[in-house]
């Protein structure tokens, strides 16, 4: 059955969503959202490796024996996670150095994982690699919702690459918002939103 590539980004965009709609990532969803660069540096990476990564699971799934297929997995996400930290320590190590751990974890993420083994291991490369840009949209979309709330309510402004996108200073400013409790709080709060808005779209039968 032919399927709408458009269709199938705006799922991974909002049914799909890894963080609201699958509820995957949340290690680095969590950790690395304390501003909106950070959380641009993180997707930027992911998506990288995602969409590589579904590409090659994709057209090698015929070849690969289904009893060594997530071993086999992992070393073709850790081989682009390998030339993504090479390339954000030489050429963005400020963001490097913010991101820190989070970049070598990236081939645990649950997200590449997931969609390798539930996806990509199942259709072909056109549609595996439509189906990482619309994760991968997904993803960023969220992180920069996080990272924007936390950043700017901690901080009183959001500033990326050296240009403050916004300026709204919050007297006296809730530091709390880039801590560890802020992460907690701001996500919490938005997935009540989500699955509020879902309850209500299924009880009215849509």
């Amino acid at each position: 059955m032919s399927r709408n590539p458009i269709s199938e980004i705006i799922r991974g965009i909002t049914r799909d969503n890894p963080v609201f709609g699958l509820v995957l990532g949340l290690c680095p969803t969590l950790a690395v959202t304390t501003s909106v660069e950070n959380a641009i540096g993180m997707s930027a990476g992911t998506a990288f490796v995602l969409f590589f990564a579904n590409i090659f699971v994709s057209a090698l799934r015929k070849q690969i024996p289904s009893t060594v297929r997530l071993p086999i997995f992992i070393i073709i996400i850790a081989t682009f996670v390998s030339i993504v930290d090479m390339v954000m320590e030489a050429f963005f190590p400020p963001m490097y150095a913010a991101l820190g751990v989070f970049i070598p974890l990236i081939v645990v993420n649950c997200i590449i994982i997931g969609r390798a083994e539930a996806y990509a291991n199942k259709n072909n490369v056109f549609y595996s690699a439509i189906d990482a840009i619309g994760s991968s949209i997904g993803f960023l979309l969220v992180l920069c919702l996080i990272g924007g709330i936390r950043e700017l309510l901690g901080t009183g402004q959001i500033v990326t690459f050296g240009y403050t996108l916004i300026s709204s200073p919050i007297n006296p400013a809730m530091t709390t918002m880039i801590l560890p409790p802020g992460a907690f709080l701001t996500i919490g709060i938005l997935m009540a939103i989500v699955n509020y808005q879902k309850a209500k779209k299924m009880a009215k039968g849509g």
